[in-house]
């Protein structure tokens, strides 16, 4: 095998355009690894891809440089959906579980109390018919 002699560096090939390509990316995973959101025990990766297409000569050579990365994904957000049937309608509903316990009414940051779907109680008291016993005795 020949002796090859190198007068270029990867990272001065297109005038640093690939170094520049290099440091964004590096930019992308030093700020996943810093996000909060992210699982940090996840490996990120750098991905330096140089292809080489000689001419049909063989005297020149274009050299593609492709730079990209593999970040650590958003860790998963969860939450509880409270599912049933409706006695009265017989549909099946679904609603997310606002209070942390099913049947559990919160106080919202506003001081609103809320029901454990998150709907205000004082809105489901004005829509509900009272019946003043005391009224239909006569």
């Amino acid at each position: 095998m020949a002796k090859v002699k190198i007068n270029f560096s990867i990272d001065s090939l297109a005038e640093g355009a690939g170094k520049e390509l290099i440091e964004r990316e590096l930019s992308d995973i030093f700020n996943n690894i810093n996000d909060p959101n992210a699982d940090p025990k996840k490996k990120r990766s750098l991905i330096v891809k140089v292809d080489f297409v000689p001419d049909a000569d063989y005297d020149e050579v274009k050299a593609l440089i492709n730079v990209s990365s593999k970040l650590a994904p958003a860790a998963p957000v969860t939450t509880k959906i409270m599912t049933g049937r409706d006695l009265n309608t017989g549909m099946i509903a679904a609603s997310e579980l606002k209070s942390g316990v099913k049947g559990q009414t919160y106080i919202d940051e506003q001081g609103d109390i809320r029901t454990d779907t998150g709907e205000k109680v004082e809105d489901i008291e004005k829509k509900s018919k009272i019946i003043d016993l005391q009224e239909k005795r006569g």
